[in-house]
């Protein structure tokens, strides 16, 4: 069985215009987990109507990038074609690759009704090799991810990679799973995870209790597990639970990052900046 290294509670922090994020990284005395750059939980913020305004036009490259939303809706546009709302639930997965530029706008839908507004997002590296991949972006419906059920009290939804044998339709540069864990009632739920990959577990809702070590993680934690073994096990006490299982093969390549832009080596981020300046990355209209 995997044994935790730590229980962190993440960074308390704000974004754009005042939204609430809770943040695993980086943060002071964590850059990234390798393959993992960011880990952010925006919000839960509650919006009147005619409030939300969401994420302008800004250029990325050099990772892949995943939005999963908990509550809210908004509109991804990018400067390759990608175009799609993203509605409680769902997933959507961007390779920036060699640079585009991108906006997440909250719906007219939403901005008219107002409601709660939550998601995750969650940065990973892409191997050296296809750091100048063209860009491009998937989108599952929440009703299109594979779901695994455990029992009556646990249900797995397979968001990237693959769990038990069931697979996620994203398509990914490097070997990533990505998987929520919910627990309908107090229960255990086991699975496996290779133990090449660096693994944690972020709790979005309820309570985790690790017997062997007598140790438990609340809502905002993030667990970080040794490689010793496959095997894992967790044990959820809370009437209801949310589990973020994030597990990733280590890249071990230098890292270089300023903002928006991610490659490895310093030299390369002022050729990403010259490559938006000079319009390589595309425009938005």
């Amino acid at each position: 069985m995997r044994k935790i290294i730590e229980i962190k509670e993440c960074m308390k922090t704000f974004e754009g215009d005042g939204i609430p994020v809770t943040r695993a990284f980086p943060v002071p005395g964590m850059r990234e987990n390798d393959p993992f750059l960011l880990f952010d939980h925006f919000g839960p913020i509650n919006y009147e109507p005619g409030g939300a305004t969401g994420v302008p036009a800004h250029p990325h490259c050099g990772f892949e990038a995943i939005t999963y939303m908990l509550g809210g809706e908004v509109e991804h546009r990018d400067s390759f074609g990608g175009q799609a709302e993203i509605e409680t639930g769902d997933v959507q997965w961007m390779t920036t690759g060699s640079g585009l530029v991108h906006s997440e706008l909250v719906t007219e839908k939403f901005k008219k009704s107002g409601g709660i507004m939550q998601g995750l997002q969650i940065w990973v590296n892409l191997p050296q090799k296809n750091k100048k991949v063209k860009p491009w972006y998937q989108h599952i419906k929440k009703n299109s991810i594979p779901m695994v059920s455990e029992n009556n009290n646990i249900e797995i939804k397979v968001l990237v990679g693959e769990v038990n044998g069931v697979k996620s339709k994203v398509q990914t540069y490097s070997p990533v799973s990505i998987f929520d864990i919910q627990f309908s009632n107090p229960d255990t739920a086991s699975f496996k995870v290779d133990k090449k990959q660096n693994m944690m577990i972020y709790v979005i809702e309820g309570e985790l209790q690790f017997t062997d070590s007598n140790k438990s993680a609340l809502k905002g934690d993030m667990i970080f597990f040794d490689q010793s073994s496959d095997d894992i096990e967790l044990t959820s006490i809370s009437k209801k639970g949310s589990y973020l299982v994030l597990a990733g093969e280590p890249l071990n390549e230098p890292v270089a990052r300023y903002g928006p832009f991610v490659t490895n080596t310093e030299g390369e981020i002022k050729q990403a900046m010259i490559d938006y300046q000079e319009g390589k990355m595309g425009f938005l209209n």
